[in-house]
């Protein structure tokens, strides 16, 4: 199978708003792509799944709950199921916490404030297809967009054993995250869920390319 071959869906809820720049990074790294919408139930035709950032539902309940009922949920859990590789990010992270295919919530930052800015962040384990072209304890700058991203799980300790901490602010916390981290994967490392926006660091003009290889990294 040929890069262009790969064939990455693109879930779209009402709400989101960075399914466009995910579909840049994507054919930019080497992809094809093409959106599905919530109402959608079949992933067959995709190899790859990302849910991008956005305030789907308008984030009423939580950020990501009503995503996490719609019809296409049961597709990803299922496709997940099969060690297929799926990203979220942003609110992405969010639906992923909310239907349990990541540990741990993402909930209001510790101050209350919407926060919007570049950040040192550290690559914890390279053994998921998005981080596996990065070196482990490399540090990449990627920019962070959230109100709800402070990170939180009451089995800390299984995510260090089980090595499924992803992404970690290498300097500054920014919003209280537990241990400061920032992106966490399941057991099996197919399923990756951060609040950074590597899609928004894909080429020089955008200051950054360190979130290349995220999306290089499953056409490896």
């Amino acid at each position: 199978m040929t890069d262009k071959d790969v064939n990455v869906g693109i879930i779209r809820f009402p709400g989101t708003n960075c399914d466009r720049d995910i579909e840049y990074a994507v054919n930019l790294a080497g992809a094809k792509s093409e959106y599905i919408n919530w109402n959608q139930k079949d992933l067959s035709d995709v190899d790859v799944v990302i849910i991008p950032g956005g305030f789907s539902y308008g984030d009423y309940l939580r950020a990501g709950a009503i995503a996490g009922n719609t019809p296409i949920i049961d597709a990803i859990k299922e496709f997940a199921k099969g060690g297929n590789p799926v990203l979220g990010i942003c609110n992405g992270a969010q639906i992923l916490g909310e239907i349990d295919l990541v540990p741990g919530v993402f909930i209001e930052n510790e101050n209350a404030k919407f926060i919007c800015e570049s950040m040192k962040l550290k690559v914890n384990t390279t053994r998921t297809p998005f981080t596996k072209l990065y070196k482990k304890d490399q540090i990449i700058e990627l920019p962070i967009a959230h109100k709800e991203g402070r990170y939180y799980t009451e089995d800390i300790e299984q995510l260090y054993d089980d090595d499924q901490i992803v992404l970690s602010f290498a300097e500054e916390n920014p919003n209280g995250s537990l241990e400061n981290i920032t992106g966490v994967c399941n057991k099996e490392g197919n399923v990756v869920a951060v609040m950074p926006h590597p899609e928004r660091a894909v080429e020089p003009l955008l200051r950054s390319t360190d979130g290349l290889k995220f999306f290089e990294g499953f056409l490896d």
